[in-house]
């Protein structure tokens, strides 16, 4: 196989089982069960590699087309994650190629029509911090295996439709029954329309006559929802010892250190703790080892 005869083919799966395969050749290739098409403007850099345990990493840059790869999957993070594997084949026989790449789908940015996504390799996880972060506050998610709450509890979340949307901030109805900020730090997720599956983090949330809320979010969705779409919405958490106990009952499950002293007590270690009043449970221990 000469140089003038390799291509690139890329396979690219999704979590939810999706898989698209893409290649730089001008003509469509097939192999390992997998149809590659050229008409979605793939193009990637080569890739690095490095000996031992160091990262592989490499990039991919494409044309935003409805046929493969849509903007909104891109804002919804349904490619967040995703596997991805790249081959060199031999374009006039198929059947001869070789595995270069495997890795995930990293950070995916979206510009003037355009994708370019990060891609990392099997070592990747590798390179992530390990261990317990010594901290008054929780450092699970919310609704994560080390926080261990269900989501999907009644009470946890609900849903509405929005009714006005001034500026930044989403006026909501059919809300009723929850407390005014029960959703602050929480989440609001588009679960109809144009905007479907897009969402973001509540900055504010306020409760309004007859079930409204008015919401505020950190951040503008990529896509804007529209009036009479429906949403719903997430309680938050405010990472704290009390909040963990009474807004979710869970504090066996609280992974922070609620009475770890202030750096000014290291300081004088003859004063009293400040913190050893803020947070005095009854009964059980927090799961703090």
């Amino acid at each position: 196989m000469t140089t003038t005869q390799i291509a690139r083919a890329w396979a690219i799966t999704r979590r939810d089982g999706l898989e698209l395969g893409f290649t730089d050749h001008d003509g469509e290739l097939s192999f390992a069960g997998i149809r590659f098409h050229p008409d979605a403007g793939l193009t990637a850099q080569a890739v690095v590699q490095g000996a031992g345990l160091s990262v592989d990493n490499t990039e991919a840059i494409g044309a935003l087309s409805n046929g493969a790869i849509e903007e909104r999957d891109i804002i919804a993070g349904r490619w967040d994650g995703a596997e991805l594997r790249q081959w060199e084949v031999d374009w006039t026989n198929p059947a001869e190629h070789r595995l270069v790449f495997r890795g995930h789908l990293g950070e995916v940015t979206r510009a003037g029509g355009a994708f370019k996504a990060e891609l990392r390799g099997l070592s990747e996880p590798l390179n992530q911090p390990v261990g317990r972060v010594f901290h008054p506050r929780c450092s699970a998610v919310l609704g994560d295996a080390a926080c261990g709450v269900d989501m999907s509890q009644p009470g946890l979340s609900g849903e509405g439709k929005i009714v006005s949307i001034t500026g930044g901030s989403f006026q909501l109805a059919g809300f009723a029954g929850f407390d005014d900020r029960w959703f602050e730090r929480g989440r609001l997720v588009v679960i109809s329309g144009e905007a479907k599956d897009v969402g973001g983090h509540i900055k504010n949330d306020r409760a309004t006559p007859n079930g409204g809320r008015e919401v505020d979010l950190w951040t503008q969705t990529g896509i804007m929802p529209a009036v009479g779409d429906r949403v719903r919405l997430y309680a938050g958490c405010d990472k704290s010892a009390g909040c963990c106990r009474a807004k979710f009952g869970n504090f066996l499950n609280f992974r922070g250190f609620p009475h770890l002293p202030q750096e000014d007590w290291l300081m004088a270690p003859g004063k009293d703790n400040p913190r050893s009043g803020d947070f005095k449970p009854s009964g059980g221990q927090g799961n703090n080892d």
